[in-house]
């Protein structure tokens, strides 16, 4: 039966699919969290109370990293080089959204609109990061190897959506609430596109490494652009509404640390 149970339990029966599965997860994680703590030190002296929240927020996601190659040290295996046309965060960059890389490598402080634009970014991809965690909690949650892992990234994603929908309300309360939204709906308009792009690439390097038939791999594809095309007509709007979350200040404590994997 072809279901995204079977598919995340074959890449995890096998190390190689395994590996480029962690490696392709901790690259992102890794890069989000470089990139939370340079806006964390370039915030505008009018946004500096969110900068103790935006380095946290990069805190859980370089722990994420390091938690995906610590299951990967845990299988005896090493971190493969990710190819190109799997790097989602990279790929958002070359389709200008979010916060270019030059522009965080510089030392000029960043504007308000620069703030919307993170925060806009952030509440789309974490939507995104949110969903696919709680898919692998609800399939691996209580899994030996994964299940403490799946459960402790599956919260800080909520967290980091909440704090996007919380920070951005605030935003919108003061006055930016046009520019929020230009800014989500361009920013929602390139990640569907980008994350078909990238699911198509990665579902086709999987299926090299395990062997997939041609017709299981254009089933697969055909699955793939259904969703985007389904995103396209109805989902985009779950990435771009603002409401008031169930958690309050989700970011306003100190950042946990990651678990220790024997």
């Amino acid at each position: 039966m072809l279901s995204a149970r079977s598919l995340f339990q074959e890449i995890l029966d096998n190390d190689d699919a395994y590996r480029l599965f962690c490696s392709i997860a901790a690259s992102g994680e890794t890069q989000g969290g470089w990139e939370n703590a340079r806006i964390a030190a370039l915030v505008p002296e009018s946004q500096r109370a969110l900068a103790p929240k935006i380095a946290r927020h990069g805190a859980d996601e370089d722990k994420h990293g390091r938690i995906f190659q610590a299951l990967l040290r845990k299988r005896g295996l090493e971190p493969c080089e990710v190819p190109g046309d799997t790097d989602y965060t990279m790929l958002l960059e070359r389709h200008g959204i979010g916060l270019a890389h030059a522009r965080l490598q510089a030392d000029t402080p960043l504007s308000e609109q620069d703030i919307i634009t993170y925060l806009a970014h952030s509440r789309v991809t974490e939507q995104r990061a949110s969903e696919q965690m709680r898919m692998l909690l609800r399939y691996f949650g209580d899994h030996p190897d994964l299940g403490r892992a799946v459960r402790m990234i599956s919260d800080d994603e909520d967290n980091h959506l909440a704090y996007c929908h919380e920070e951005l309300l605030r935003l919108a309360r003061a006055g930016h609430g046009p520019a929020i939204h230009r800014t989500l709906r361009t920013c929602v308009r390139a990640e569907l596109a980008v994350y078909r792009d990238v699911s198509l690439a990665v579902m086709a390097r999987m299926g090299e490494v395990l062997g997939w038939s041609g017709a299981r791999g254009r089933l697969l594809a055909a699955g793939i652009h259904a969703a985007y095309r389904y995103e396209r007509v109805h989902g985009w709007r779950r990435m771009v509404s603002l409401a008031p979350p169930e958690r309050r200040d989700p970011l306003g404590g100190p950042a946990t640390t990651a678990p220790e994997f024997a």
